[in-house]
């Protein structure tokens, strides 16, 4: 069994059964339509607005992926999101 594409973990992540808030919906679609797209820049923050729409392990996992397309893009906005993990209790500080 083969594992499902991005875009498909990406819909059942930011679009839960029964989502009404137009404004989260609003944020899905980008963050769909960016996926399909493969815009990188606009993943970083997509990601990254919607963790600050979300809170505990949800904030973590869009923080997460937010941290990963900056890191991979080479973003300079990858430190602030690692801080922000590590706010959150979602990562640890670089060793000095």
């Amino acid at each position: 069994m083969s594992a499902p594409a991005p875009q498909a973990l990406a819909a059942a992540v930011v679009a839960p059964p029964g989502a009404a808030d137009p404004v989260r919906a609003a944020l899905d679609a980008a963050l769909l339509a960016a996926h399909a797209r493969g815009d990188r820049a606009a993943l970083i923050g997509l990601y990254a607005e919607a963790a600050e729409t979300a809170a505990g392990t949800a904030a973590a996992f869009y923080l997460t992926h937010a941290f990963v397309f900056a890191l991979e893009a080479g973003d300079t906005r990858a430190p602030a999101l690692k801080a922000r993990l590590v706010a959150l209790g979602a990562d640890v500080p670089d060793a000095p």
